[in-house]
């Protein structure tokens, strides 16, 4: 192919500098072409809020069956809420604190405590990050292998309690995740 380095005969080195950005610009889209179209739709799993109710419910139970009154939030796979339930006697903050402990999932891909044991050189900076705290209580959804979503449980008297009744709901829906498709 020929790009028009060289001058020619009557023609100008400002000449060749428009052919130079023009083929520059022609691979650039050609390259750009072949990225888009590969991976113009991605195929994701998302929970449906049926399960993301059954997980709050599940947890919110299970915490209140050892005398816990405590808010469990499920969020999706980007950290949105998609259900929170308080139980009656919950401090309003246990939502904020349970939505939080989910994110911390969502951003690790682990349970929040084991991120915070994990990433203990940076929990004070992380725990200034809007919208994440680095404390027991958040587990990850999966599904069929796939993260899709976090439940965060706030308000028992102590993160591993919080956590065993976040565990306590996972357990409950387990087959139905398993066999997700």
């Amino acid at each position: 192919m020929d790009l028009g380095l060289e001058a020619r005969s009557g023609e100008s080195l400002r000449g060749c500098g428009r052919n130079l950005r023009a083929a520059v610009a022609l691979s650039y889209l050609w390259a750009v072409a072949g990225v888009a179209g590969a991976a113009d739709i991605v195929n994701s799993k998302q929970m449906a809020m049926e399960l993301a109710r059954d997980v709050a419910q599940a947890a919110v139970e299970s915490c209140r069956e050892s005398g816990y009154q405590v808010a469990a939030v499920v969020v999706d796979r980007s950290g949105i809420p998609v259900v929170s339930m308080r139980d009656l006697l919950a401090s309003r903050f246990t939502l904020e604190i349970a939505e939080r402990k989910a994110n911390a999932v969502i951003l690790s891909g682990i349970a929040s405590g084991e991120f915070r044991d994990n990433r203990g050189d940076i929990r004070q900076e992380m725990n200034h990050v809007a919208g994440i705290l680095m404390l027991q209580g958040g587990m990850p959804i999966r599904a069929a292998g796939a993260l899709v979503g976090a439940v965060g449980v706030s308000g028992a008297p102590g993160g591993e309690r919080d956590q065993a009744c976040a565990s306590a709901a996972l357990e409950a829906v387990q087959e139905r995740l398993e066999f997700a498709e």
